[in-house]
Parts: C-alpha cells; structure tokens; sequence
C-alpha cells in the first residue's frame, strides 16, 4: 500500500528555557491511533494545492521538501498542517487578508477575515509509515511558534482532537503516545535555536527503520 501524504504542526511556546507543545487526545471513535495524545495533522486534500495564502513556505524548507515531491506538494503539506491546527484546536496561523476561495476548509479563516501562512513554518522530521501496515502515512511534520497565531484565542478541542492542552517537553513524554510522536519530540529539540541541525527522516529500509539526512 502506498503511504497517503500528511502533516502535522508542533506548535511551541517559550518561557526562559522552557518549551511547551500543544498537544491533544485522540478520539477513541478513531480506528488510527484511538486515544493516543499526539499533535494537530491529518493527510493532505485536494483543496490544500490551492489554499489561498498569505505568504508562501520559507524557500529553504521548501527546497528541502522538493527535493523528494513537487513544489506544489510541499506547499499543500505546509498547508494541510496549518488547516488541520484551526480544525482540530481552533487555532489560526494566519495573517489579515481577504480570501476569495468559497471552499469549505477555509471557512475558520474567512470568519477571521486572515488568511493561511505558511511563512513561519519550520520543518522538523519525516516519517513513513512502514510497508505491511493497514494504514501507511508519509508524513512531515514541521513547527511554528505561538508568536505566529492570528490571535491569542485559547485553543479548543474538536470531534478529532480531544483534551487540548500545552504541556512541557518532559510532561509530553508521560503522556500515552505513539512511538512515532517520542521521534518527532526529539527531532524537535534537534532543529531548535541556537543550533539548529539538519532534519531527518525516518523511514523503513529493507525490513529495519532507518534515520537519515533529508
């Protein structure tokens, strides 16, 4: 089976040397992954190839990202991370500007009157989900900061994402999470100031999962 294209947005916040990520429970209506906690994501629509932004996708993250898919692709991925945020935690990484698309997915961001950005996206890791599974995902997580919210609303939960919360890095790892979620939370410290390294990727390589270079 091959692995659908999705994405996933670690939101941060920082206070001194303190990193808090938003996270949020599963519902356990989910067949994947039921009331595991993990981060806003989900796999990318059509409707994503032509999200009407505010601003485009930082032009190093997406020259990483096309070096494996399309331009048009990377920004659709940057682009479902950000819409499955406002989805699933009512959070809008946007910034003020009229948006002509009538399309259903970017109605949180009409009423805002703000359109998506994907300017402050940093990207974090990729992972793919390993042949022989029932569901298999290729997905790329990236990060943004608090400071890039349209506004400093609180973060609600949704029929996909319950118990919404902002949790320290320590206090994530005592959460029920996938295995997949305790890679992206060390690859999250990987890319952090003030030395931030290279992403990676994390990917099954005859019958053994493998972390390399993107």
């Amino acid at each position: 089976m091959r692995p659908r294209l999705a994405a996933s947005l670690i939101l941060t916040r920082r206070e001194g040397d303190r990193i808090d990520v938003l996270m949020g429970r599963r519902s356990a209506r989910h067949v994947f992954m039921p009331n595991k906690y993990v981060f806003p994501g989900g796999r990318v629509d059509r409707a994503d190839s032509t999200a009407p932004l505010a601003r485009d996708l930082d032009a190093q993250v997406l020259n990483v990202m096309s070096r494996t898919m399309a331009a048009t692709r990377a920004r659709a991925a940057a682009a479902a991370a950000v819409r499955e945020t406002a989805e699933e935690t009512g959070l809008l990484i946007a910034r003020e500007a009229p948006i002509r698309s009538r399309h259903v997915n970017w109605l949180p961001f009409r009423d805002a009157g703000a359109a998506p950005d994907l300017a402050p996206l940093k990207l974090i890791t990729r992972a793919i989900t390993p042949p022989g599974r029932t569901r298999r995902f290729d997905t790329w997580f990236f990060t943004a900061d608090a400071s890039a919210l349209l506004d400093d609303r609180a973060p609600k939960p949704s029929d996909e994402l319950e118990d919404v919360q902002w949790v320290t890095l320590a206090d994530a790892r005592q959460l029920d999470l996938p295995f997949v979620t305790h890679f992206v939370l060390d690859e999250l410290k990987r890319v952090q100031p003030p030395a931030p390294e290279h992403p990676r990727c994390m990917r099954a390589v005859r019958g053994k999962m493998v972390v390399e270079a993107l």
